[in-house]
């Protein structure tokens, strides 16, 4: 049996709670006492005296039955532990909530939330120097950072991994965007009953997060470009060995970040040009919108940052950057053809014109010295779906962000994912939808009065409005038009889009129809919609006194979950009560770094 060590029970001697297992002891009124019981129950799990005098390094454990995304999770901690234990800490796994953008009522962003609160509070209370945060499907990593920046102790990332493509007839399809193209086929009598249950069979083959440039591997890059993980850890597909030995790095990078905490903290390490490094990438990758909402929230909660980046930000990263990445939804590959043209290294150092190359990384050198430690493959031209600087498949803002009288607060479309390049510049009469039971009521109805030239309009549903912004803003082409041939239309809505899907598609629209001072709530069918993404700007052809007008009669007629979240139970009415609108990032305004009175 080991020894106990006598300072821990030396009433005499201060307890160094520092680091390690002494840190953030239970208040039972006596130090001694609780690092005592503490000890206690410890051992009940094995653990020596020895083994207690390490740094310990947490390793959260986001495994679920519903959750696909994170099928490899229970490797990846094997490994990650074989990194710490091989560096000389102590690996020390908990779990937390797993959230999967399918298995997720009413949506995965109702949860991210909920799940930012669950991993800040745990890395809180638990006695953890440094912290590995294992996540994948698009909320999670998002909820992670979030947590893990107002818990402000070590974090590394560590995400799953995008699956492998499968293959129908021959030709390669993979989650999700071949899910939407092939089912819009089906719908538009295109694809037989057969076939697309074929293709059910093979979109998603292996587990990982979706293979395509959606919102999992947009914050995969992302997280790259704000230093708090190894290039490779982007792209590295989930069933490979190098995914495994990305995770066996990562248990030793926590080790090393443990030992130079204080400059690793996320509120120290990352700063504004680490935000403007993570923009310039979701520029060049043809990123996902939802990342823009993201990004966001997560800015919201660095107390150094907060209110220093806005949205008008992303369109002036988006300005200068060009569309490199030839990748689906905006290009024609997948994540592993990414990992095998060089992956987030040979992007890097295509952008390094466009970089803050003194931004600090979580290895503790900058992402300029990281760059020059490591040259990228030398991919033959034809073979790499990463374009050269020069040679973009999109000059500039592949995201950009529109405002006007529809949208004061802001709205995003990726214009690089736009199937007809002339809608960025349209105008059109108005087709509304006031909610999604509506839109589904009567879309494929052959009396629906909609031209190919129309602009769809759905409404209400916004962060309040449904609630959670579900990802229902690539609204259908109605039926009677898809078998025309209709490929795209311009739609407009207060919601969210899959970041695996395409189209002429205007998201985030704020403030979102449920609002009463919202002028999406307000537009009717026949107004005249103009969307101009070159200039930015986004209008309804409505004087400014029949809006006034409008507002006004809508005033005794709003009702729904605007007025009925102050009276909702549970989580619920926490969310509705405190969620803010789109631009804000639809954070908690009482989890920002500035605070609920601040937010509003």
């Amino acid at each position: 049996m080991a020894e106990a060590t006598n300072t821990d029970y030396s009433l005499d001697q201060p307890i160094n709670s520092s680091f390690g297992l002494r840190q953030g002891l239970t208040s039972y009124g006596d130090a001694h006492f609780s690092l005592f019981l503490r000890k206690v129950f410890i051992k009940a799990l094995g653990y020596s005296e020895e083994a207690l005098e390490k740094p310990i390094i947490g390793i959260v454990n986001t495994f679920s039955g519903f959750n696909p995304c994170h099928a490899n999770t229970p490797q990846l901690i094997d490994a990650v532990k074989r990194g710490v234990h091989l560096a000389g800490g102590l690996a020390v796994e908990f779990p937390t909530i797993s959230i999967h953008e399918s298995f997720s009522s009413p949506t995965s962003m109702y949860l991210r939330n909920l799940m930012s609160i669950d991993t800040e509070e745990m890395i809180r209370a638990q006695p953890c120097d440094a912290v590995v945060l294992i996540g994948g499907c698009d909320k999670t990593t998002v909820a992670q950072l979030m947590g893990g920046i107002s818990a402000n102790k070590p974090i590394l990332h560590l995400v799953t991994g995008p699956m492998m493509p499968g293959k129908h007839k021959g030709v390669r399809i993979g989650a999700c965007t071949d899910c939407r193209n092939n089912w819009a086929k089906f719908r538009a009598g295109q694809v037989e009953l057969e076939d697309i249950a074929a293709v059910n069979e093979e979109l998603a083959p292996t587990g990982g997060t979706c293979g395509v440039m959606g919102t999992a591997s947009t914050m995969a890059c992302v997280l790259v470009g704000l230093g708090l993980m190894p290039f490779a850890g982007a792209s590295a597909a989930a069933v490979s060995a190098a995914r495994l030995r990305v995770a066996e790095k990562t248990g030793s990078n926590a080790v090393a970040a443990f030992k130079a905490r204080e400059a690793l903290r996320p509120q120290e390490l990352l700063t504004r040009e680490s935000f403007l490094n993570a923009i310039t990438v979701l520029q060049a990758i043809g990123g996902s919108t939802n990342v823009v909402v993201h990004l966001m929230a997560i800015i919201g909660r660095h107390p150094k940052v907060t209110g220093t980046i806005t949205l008008e930000t992303f369109n002036e990263i988006g300005q200068k950057t060009p569309l490199l990445v030839d990748l689906k939804p905006s290009g024609q590959n997948y994540m592993t053809d990414f990992h095998d043209s060089g992956g987030m290294l040979a992007l890097l150092h295509q952008l390094k014109p466009l970089l803050y190359l003194d931004a600090l990384t979580i290895s503790g050198l900058t992402l300029g010295q990281e760059l020059a430690k490591a040259s990228p493959l030398a991919v033959p031209r034809e073979l790499s779906c990463i374009q050269p600087f020069d040679q973009p498949l999109y000059p500039k803002s592949s995201s950009v962000v529109v405002k006007g009288n529809l949208a004061p607060g802001g709205a995003v479309i990726k214009a690089s994912a736009s199937k007809n390049r002339k809608l960025l510049n349209h105008s059109g009469r108005a087709v509304v939808f006031s909610n999604s039971e509506d839109m589904a009521r009567r879309i494929d109805s052959p009396d629906l009065d909609v031209k190919h030239d129309d602009i769809l309009v759905l409404q209400s549903i916004g962060p309040v409005g449904n609630p959670g912004m579900p990802e229902a803003g690539m609204i259908p082409i109605p039926r009677k038009l898809s078998a025309q041939g209709v490929d795209d239309m311009v739609r407009i809505s207060d919601g969210r889009m899959s970041g695996t899907a395409g189209g002429t598609i205007v998201l985030h629209v704020s403030p979102e129809a449920a609002d009463p001072s919202s002028v999406l709530g307000i537009i009717q069918n026949g107004d005249i919609i103009s969307l101009k993404v070159e200039e930015g700007t986004l209008n309804v052809n409505i004087a400014e006194e029949e809006i006034s007008r409008r507002k006004q009669e809508r005033l005794g007629q709003v009702g729904g979950p605007w007025l009925e979240r102050e009276s909702m139970r549970g989580y619920r009415g926490l969310y509705m009560r405190s969620v803010t609108q789109a631009e804000e990032g639809a954070d908690f305004d009482f989890l920002r770094a500035d605070g609920p009175s601040k937010s509003q």
